[in-house]
């Protein structure tokens, strides 16, 4: 059975008073939800343990980025045993920013899949195209490469720890949002890559990103191969992103 799942990525975004009053609002609420989701919070580093105090055992906590070093003479970089010293379970990787303004190649998501999963962190792998990609008919192609090198380093017993978002890049930010039935599409050929690779396709959660909203989530849970979502700018209104989490269908899938 697959986990669902809902993540806010604040990205740059955040303050002490909005972790105690947003996280706090969004904590009370969630825990009503009878629908099975786990609900992340994943803030900017620094403020991982203002979060974490406010998140009780209702939400987990991530962070944004890690190094893909366990220590060392990396000045600005944080590791993935620091997150999870300071009481994260999740990090994203790879994501669509992280790739195109700091130049990740999938070579370094795998180092830094491979240091999370090592230390017992779940590491939620981002992958998606870009508008050209798409429009050249190569979408498919490009994630199922993304997939493959991002998790190629993954250890049979560590696929528990794998998440895959996947983020069409031209509906980050835009207001575009792909339809239920072309994201369906895009997570039912990831899983069949999964499966490809010798993961337990089945078990693993896959996440739609991408302009993700109130008024659009329950069409996209719907689909069968759509476990949640990883939100952007919705996760800063509180009103939004648990009318989000509650989006999830009860039920689980398999």
């Amino acid at each position: 059975m697959r986990r669902k799942i809902v993540a806010g990525n604040w990205k740059m975004n955040g303050s002490k008073d909005l972790a105690k009053n947003l996280v706090g609002h969004i904590q009370a609420e969630v825990g009503s939800l009878d629908n099975g989701v786990e609900v992340v919070i994943i803030p900017p580093a620094i403020y991982v343990r203002d979060v974490a105090e406010q998140s009780g055992s209702e939400l987990a906590v991530g962070v944004q980025n890690v190094g893909q070093w366990q220590s060392g003479a990396y000045t600005g970089e944080i590791s993935a045993e620091m997150a999870k010293d300071q009481g994260c379970h999740y990090a994203l990787v790879g994501h669509s920013e992280r790739r195109q303004l700091f130049g990740e190649s999938d070579d370094v998501v795998a180092a830094k899949v491979e240091r999370l999963t090592s230390c017992g962190l779940t590491a939620v792998v981002c992958v998606g195209e870009t508008l050209e990609e798409r429009e050249s008919g190569r979408a498919e192609a490009v994630v199922a490469s993304q997939v493959k090198k991002g998790l190629a380093n993954v250890a049979a017993d560590q696929w528990g720890r794998i998440v895959v978002a996947y983020e069409p890049v031209w509906a980050i930010g835009t207001g575009k949002t792909a339809t239920a039935e072309d994201a369906q599409a895009m997570h039912a050929s990831i899983r069949g890559v999964l499966a490809e690779i010798g993961a337990p396709a089945e078990s693993i959660s896959l996440l739609y990103g991408g302009s993700v909203k109130a008024d659009n989530a329950a069409a996209l849970f719907a689909e069968p191969d759509i476990d949640g979502g990883l939100i952007g700018g919705a996760s800063l209104v509180a009103e939004d992103f648990v009318s989000i989490c509650r989006s999830i269908p009860a039920g689980t899938n398999s």
